[in-house]
């Protein structure tokens, strides 16, 4: 047996969790839980999605993005940071003086912790319909402290508290509110225990008009499992926890973002933030399609309506100016077709047995026409594909049947045609050589 060898890279120059921030001891119970019910999700694309474009979007843009939103069925969206740009806080204002928002959506704003901004984003809000929550954010973990801002735990703290104070004065009853712990997943948990002990106290945290309490992994740096028990520690510990709904943000710089997200869930989590199709900065946030279709894929209704992906997927790329991955789960261009033999086989076969019961086609977790795709395209062939493929595309285009024979016999000509050009054939491609091998027309 080859053994591995040790690469070239400098590994030894990092260090994993455990080592950089200490991590409180849970009572674990997440791992046997199961989600049943669909979390409150908000997409952030017009603020932390919209700060992570090279071209951040217009007027018109954020308009059309936000009533995509409106029109999928989200019922809290954070629609900007309003001190940072004049854009974002005429955005604001443009919800507040028009009848775009309906009245059962939540409108989110974000401003950091200091006095001038947060007086600019209450400003953009005054007299905005329905419910609104001012989102109040501040670094905390050591190395922000420290190198970033060169605050003490207690001069960061008292800053915090100037500024939720100052929210309070000036909005008053008039909004919720919200905070994050910016990079909580590196914070000291005693410490955003402190801080929530003092928030929910002055914001007066009820059930009745809850403090949301938002936990992000701002920079993914550890297993999903770690944050899973980050998460369930404050799920166990929160001061006044029935006035709090418990909120979580993660980023995917290790590429696990979902997994973060759904064991956050199992953990406590209430609230998921994200974008659509999890733009951001870096690696992105987390995909709230890819989660909300992922808890439908397990016949639990994902309270979002996702049944033109297709047109979503249009309005995102045309807002964000970036394309969409054809390997995307469940929007991405190829993610339900099959150019394996051996797939098409086991999806042909499936859906000659599939009843109205339940989904159960091999190599498709959910109906494409769930989303709003067609079939045509869940078989192609080229040369990596089979005889079960090709009867497959043959039938159901053009209704022509093969024999157990002739579909032996005519898969070898296919491929000896794709080996030749090298690429695909269409249907049409297919229909032509089966007229040109057999000398007849169907």
């Amino acid at each position: 047996m080859n053994r591995q060898q040790p690469s070239p890279m400098p590994s030894h120059r990092y260090r994993d969790i455990f080592a950089k921030v200490p991590v409180a001891p849970v009572d674990r119970t997440w791992p046997d839980r199961r989600i049943t019910t669909a979390p409150l999700w908000v997409p952030v694309d017009l603020r932390d999605g919209n700060q992570a474009l090279a071209e951040p979007m217009d007027p018109a843009r954020k308009r059309k993005f936000f009533e995509l939103m409106v029109a999928i069925g989200y019922k809290e969206i954070e629609v900007g940071y309003p001190s940072a740009s004049q854009t974002d806080f005429d955005f604001v204002r443009l919800l507040a003086e028009s009848d775009l928002v309906p009245s059962d959506v939540t409108i989110v704003v974000f401003t950091p912790a200091r006095a001038d901004l947060i007086a600019r984003t209450v400003e953009s809000v005054a007299g905005m319909r329905g419910d609104v929550v001012i989102h109040m954010y501040a670094a905390t973990a050591p190395k922000w402290r420290d190198v970033v801002l060169r605050r003490t735990r207690d001069e960061l703290a008292s800053m915090i508290y100037a500024g939720s104070e100052e929210i309070l004065r000036l909005a008053g009853d008039s909004v919720r509110f919200q905070f994050s712990p910016e990079v909580y997943n590196l914070t000291e948990p005693d410490y955003v225990l402190e801080l929530a002990d003092h928030l929910t106290k002055q914001w007066d945290a009820t059930p009745e008009r809850p403090v949301i309490m938002n936990l992000p992994a701002t920079v993914e740096v550890a297993t999903p499992n770690v944050y899973a028990d980050q998460i369930e520690y404050m799920h166990q510990n929160l001061p006044r926890r029935d006035g709090v709904i418990l909120s979580v943000h993660p980023h995917n710089d290790r590429g696990t973002g979902i997994a973060c997200a759904e064991l956050a869930v199992l953990a406590g989590a209430q609230r998921v933030e994200g974008c659509i199709f999890g733009n951001g900065e870096r690696t992105g946030n987390v995909d709230i399609a890819t989660l909300a279709l992922n808890l439908h894929a397990q016949g639990v209704d994902p309270m979002v309506d996702f049944s033109d992906i297709d047109r979503i997927r249009e309005v995102v790329e045309y807002c964000t100016r970036m394309p969409i991955h054809p390997r995307h789960p469940y929007v991405g261009e190829l993610v339900y077709t099959a150019f394996s033999g051996t797939h098409q086989d086991a999806i042909r076969k499936g859906f000659a047995v599939q009843d109205d019961g339940f989904w159960d086609v091999p190599y498709l977790p959910i109906d494409p026409a769930d989303v709003g795709r067609g079939y045509e395209a869940v078989v192609r062939v080229n040369s990596q594909s089979g005889k079960g493929g090709i009867a497959h595309v043959l039938e159901s285009v053009y209704g022509v049947r093969l024999s157990a024979a002739q579909e032996r016999e005519f898969a070898q000509h296919v491929q000896r045609r794709t080996d030749e050009t090298g690429r695909e054939a269409s249907a049409e491609e297919l229909k032509a050589l089966y007229e040109e091998v057999y000398g007849c027309s169907n």
